[in-house]
């Protein structure tokens, strides 16, 4: 209801007041549709920013989860190379010979001529 019908106003009929309400009307339409417009446009926004906030989060994570695990490859790494280094240095030792004589007098009991091995037992110490 308009301010008119409300106070029980008479209403001028010519074309000139027609004009005005026309163009109020229109002002009113074209002001309806840019709010519509706005609360579209709004709404995009968000949905936009929601998605490119999820997917920074989701690929920080990641990316973190990616650079622990590079640590631990090179930690890995690092072992591997040290174990690398000792078994070529066992390599060398393993072409000497006397090396392989002392290890199979060592672990096999093995002897060379003229030897008498002892076998000491290992642990406590005998106390007289």
């Amino acid at each position: 209801m308009s301010s008119l019908e409300k106070r029980k106003v008479a209403k001028i009929d010519n074309p000139y007041v027609a004009q005005q309400e026309k163009k109020v009307q229109t002002v009113q339409k074209k002001k309806r549709g840019l709010v519509r417009r706005l609360t579209l446009y709004s709404v995009f926004a968000a949905i936009f920013l929601i998605v490119a906030v999820s997917t920074l989060v989701t690929q920080s994570m990641a990316l973190d989860e990616k650079v622990q695990q590079k640590e631990e490859l090179e930690e890995k790494f690092a072992k591997m190379e040290k174990k690398e280094t000792l078994l070529k240095e066992e390599i060398v030792k393993l072409n000497d010979e006397d090396y392989i004589a002392k290890i199979a007098r060592r672990d096999y009991f093995l002897s060379d001529k003229g030897e008498v091995i002892f076998n000491l037992p290992k642990g406590k110490e005998e106390s007289d």
